[in-house]
């Protein structure tokens, strides 16, 4: 499978917290999605892409924050992340460059 433009609208970039590297110790890998994006097809983003087979994925929405800025009340933006667990001996380096 050759990867599709959509592809890279799907998954927006990896998520590198204290948390995503506890999650990466169970061979899991979290990136920031598409809001629109579904289970589906995250899976198979990920699966050209990266030329690895998922088992499981898991989605949470994060609400933005409101903060301030300059003085002024502002809103961070929403931001959904999937958990992409990933079938034995298969792994993604998200601390390189992609």
């Amino acid at each position: 499978m050759s990867a599709k433009p959509e592809h890279y609208d799907v998954i927006r970039k990896p998520i590198i917290t204290e948390k995503a590297t506890m999650a990466s110790e169970h061979g899991a890998v979290v990136f920031e999605v598409a809001m629109g994006a579904n289970k589906p097809q995250i899976k198979e983003a990920v699966e050209t892409l990266f030329g690895v087979k998922v088992k499981a994925v898991n989605t949470t929405i994060t609400k933005g924050k409101v903060k301030r800025f300059r003085g002024q009340p502002g809103k961070r933006r929403d931001v959904k992340k999937a958990y992409v667990t990933l079938e034995e001996g298969n792994t993604i380096d998200v601390s390189t460059g992609l």
